[in-house]
């Protein structure tokens, strides 16, 4: 009887059983695998390229349009030898009949080519028939009329030649009678760009045949290149449109150039105005083009381009009729008004481009005529500044001998305020966009301001006159600042006429006193209005810091004496900044405040009891604005200048010991040391008495070790040894260690010379001997340190 297997054996023998299934399942498929991979067809390997095989360096097109090309020009070569040495073996008819069947099979031949659609060698064929008719026309002049002027007859067949080429190439463009609408055969491209580029000619030599002048040749430039610049805004062929584009930029240019000179250099109005008509052609030929912007080829920054340049033709044109119509001195002037109705001009219904041409050429005659009188700007800003060397040498007789010193006034320069007015007034009507209004009116403040101060010079006012017009235009500026629509801008012109104004006034004594006067008053008046303060407030006390050394002078006073007078200067700063609101003010002032110290310390500087004064009132200022709780660190600047102004006063005593210097400044630093250490109790003893211990000190040790005398040694001991005692007593650091090093300096000085008579009592093998014990115990110590070292890395290594 069958014994039926527990479950768990029957569980075992399950399991047995599908192991050995995947095993087999395995060996199937990697059997299969292998019998797929040996089934599959072998691909055919790629022949490889033969070993000496290599790519080709052209490409067939390449090496058509190169046969093609060569081929022509040997063509062309050969007729032209024909043309020019075999011409004489033939008769009239044969002749007639070589050069018309060559021509005509040359000019015929692209026709059925190109039914074939083979454009490369009918463009080839097209060319040589383009040069055998140019021989033809040549051998039309030398056998039929070899009387004809050459010149002229040149313009004709270029005449012709281009019209038999347009239509030429019009034709082979045109389409087949079989074609569909609009079918177009592949035209060559060389008949109408060459028919284009022939037509440059005619008018030209025809002009030149005429011996019709230069006017004539200038206006046979102008009307070709107004020819090429209608082909290159209405034809669509891209060729075509880059010659007439080339022709017309290239004779355009040279005829306006043309027409300038003439106008430039023409004697009288009939030839200034035929030059100004040829520049008026010119013009509009430029505008003309930018009208109808954008188009193909033209863009339209171009077109505003060429508007430009239209504008300052037009300019060029009126003003040369100005120019021998009006005296020399009115001609740029001239100028500016053509420059102002280009602006009207601009306000019009016309094309953006053409208005923003016409405004940007009206920029420009503005530009240029305020640079003509820049220089009589300059001359009269810094022209006085000549009489720096010679102050106080006389009243001159009118303003221009005030501004120019010896300089030379520019030739024709009456009209300089008349431009520089008009200039300004044109900024300020034109320009409207808000982006650019404010730079325009500081501009047009700018060009106002140089107006009126070019003004009395120009009309040779009289000296006074000039001052009180500077005088005038400062205060308005003052005034009148927020309402200009640039306040900086007027600020700015305030202080630079002021300074202008002070360097006029230089030549007299009275007007130099009077004019600083007013100017601190002006300045002063003008501190006290809203947003001048930073401004005006240091202006006033600069001018001030100036009349005080005008006054010094005046009275006769010398430099150091005169130096107290500027002192009133920094003590007026130091109240108005204690007083002002705001706080660029207060900076601004005190600054200015500092600069007129130090002016008076440079005045004072040749005289030592003065100068001490000097710093010792300096330092009284300093230490009264350290009063201020925001000015506290002003008190080391005073602190400094009362030191420096003791030391100055020692100076001139004659004092040369060094302790009459430190003294005070040592007293002064431990009680602010003291006052530190009482306030916050974490500064150190370093911080607060080494700085005032060391001063004293240190220079006192260096004088005692070069003083052979007892009494400073004495004293320096028993100063450094009560350092050093209230240093342990306090248990500070710095005056025991202070004070102990400079107690056994100061004892090492006193024994040098005993220790000197012992080294020389003792026996010369003394040192050496000394030395070796020295050098025994540093090594005894040094074993002994090694082994110390060794046995704590013994220790270590037992640790676990």
């Amino acid at each position: 009887m069958t014994q039926i297997p527990s479950p768990a054996e029957e569980l075992r023998l399950l399991d047995a059983e599908l192991r050995q299934l995947d095993a087999r399942r395995t060996v199937l498929l990697t059997r299969r695998a292998w019998l797929v991979h040996l089934l599959q067809p072998v691909p055919a390997r790629a022949a490889a390229p033969a070993p000496g095989a290599r790519r080709p360096e052209t490409s067939a097109p390449g090496v058509q349009n190169a046969l093609l090309l060569l081929g022509g020009i040997l063509l062309a070569v050969a007729a032209i030898a024909f043309t020019l040495v075999g011409w004489g073996h033939l008769g009239i008819t044969g002749r007639s009949l070589v050069l018309g069947a060559v021509t005509l099979a040359a000019l015929g031949a692209p026709v059925p080519l190109l039914r074939r659609g083979l454009r490369s060698t009918a463009e080839a064929l097209a060319g040589i028939g383009l040069v055998l008719t140019v021989l033809d026309a040549y051998a039309l002049y030398a056998v039929a009329l070899p009387g004809t002027d050459g010149v002229g007859y040149t313009a004709s067949a270029s005449a012709a030649l281009a019209a038999l080429w347009a239509v030429y190439g019009i034709a082979l463009g045109a389409p087949l009678p079989t074609a569909a609408p609009g079918d177009r055969r592949p035209a060559p491209r060389l008949p109408l760009p060459a028919a284009a580029a022939a037509a440059q000619l005619p008018l030209l030599l025809w002009a030149v045949a005429a011996s019709a002048g230069a006017y004539a040749v200038t206006a046979a430039l102008l009307v070709t290149a107004a020819l090429d610049a209608l082909l290159a805004l209405r034809l669509r062929t891209t060729p075509v449109r880059v010659v007439a584009a080339v022709g017309a930029y290239g004779l355009g240019g040279w005829g306006t150039f043309a027409a300038g000179w003439l106008s430039f250099t023409s004697a009288g109005p009939g030839a200034a105005a035929r030059a100004g008509a040829l520049l008026l052609l010119a013009a509009s030929i430029a505008l003309t083009a930018a009208w109808g912007a954008p188009k193909p080829g033209l863009t339209t920054a171009g077109a505003t381009g060429l508007a430009t340049a239209g504008g300052l033709v037009a300019v060029a044109a009126a003003g040369g009729v100005l120019r021998v119509v009006l005296p020399a001195a009115w001609t740029v002037p001239g100028h500016v008004v053509c420059g102002i109705a280009l602006l009207a001009a601009a306000g019009t219904a016309l094309p953006a481009q053409v208005r923003r041409g016409l405004a940007l050429a009206s920029g420009c005659v503005g530009a240029l005529a305020v640079t003509w009188a820049l220089p009589v700007v300059v001359i009269c800003l810094l022209g006085p500044a000549g009489r720096v060397g010679s102050v106080w040498g006389g009243a001159p007789k009118n303003a221009r001998a005030a501004v120019t010193d010896g300089l030379p006034w520019p030739a024709d320069s009456g009209t300089a305020p008349l431009v520089l007015a008009l200039v300004a007034a044109a900024l300020v009507a034109a320009v409207r966009t808000v982006a650019w209004r404010p730079y325009a009116l500081a501009g047009a403040l700018t060009l106002a301001w140089a107006t009126v101060l070019v003004l009395p010079a120009t009309l040779e006012l009289p000296y006074a006159a000039a001052l009180s017009v500077q005088g005038l235009t400062t205060a308005v500026l003052l005034v009148f600042a927020p309402r200009t629509g640039s306040p900086l801008t007027a600020r700015i012109l305030a202080l630079v006429t002021s300074l202008g104004l002070a360097l006029l006034a230089l030549p007299s004594q009275n007007a130099t006193l009077a004019v600083l006067a007013a100017l601190t008053a002006l300045f002063a008046a003008a501190a006290t209005r809203p947003g001048l303060g930073p401004v005006a407030a240091p202006a006033a006390l600069a001018w001030a810091t100036a009349l005080a050394c005008a006054s010094g002078a005046a009275l006769g006073l010398e430099p150091p004496h005169t130096a107290l007078l500027v002192l009133i200067v920094p003590v007026a700063a130091a109240l108005l900044a204690a007083r002002a609101e705001d706080g660029p003010t207060s900076v601004s002032v005190e600054i200015t405040g500092a600069l007129a110290g130090l002016v008076a310390v440079a005045l004072a500087v040749t005289e030592p009891p003065l100068l001490a004064t000097v710093l010792a009132l300096c330092g009284v200022i300093a230490a009264g604005t350290a009063v201020r709780e925001d000015r506290r660190p002003v008190g080391y600047a005073a602190t400094a200048l009362f030191v420096l102004a003791s030391w100055v006063r020692l100076a001139s005593w004659g004092v040369g010991s060094p302790e009459a210097y430190t003294l005070p400044v040592t007293v002064a630093a431990l009680l602010l040391g003291a006052y530190r250490r009482r306030s916050d109790s974490s500064v150190s003893s370093w911080t607060a008495y080494a700085p005032g211990l060391s001063v004293t000190l240190v220079p006192s040790l260096l004088a005692a070790w070069g003083d052979g005398g007892w009494q400073r040694p004495l004293l320096l001991g028993l100063a450094a040894l009560a350092v050093t005692l209230l240093g342990a007593r306090h248990r500070l650091q710095a005056p025991l260690v202070l004070g102990g090093t400079v107690l056994v300096l100061d004892a090492l000085h006193e024994l040098a010379p005993y220790i000197v008579q012992i080294v020389d009592a003792l026996p010369r093998w003394t040192p050496p001997a000394l030395a070796g014990l020295l050098l025994l115990a540093l090594g005894a110590t040094y074993e002994q340190r090694i082994r110390d070292a060794r046995r704590v890395r013994e220790m270590l290594g037992r640790m676990d």
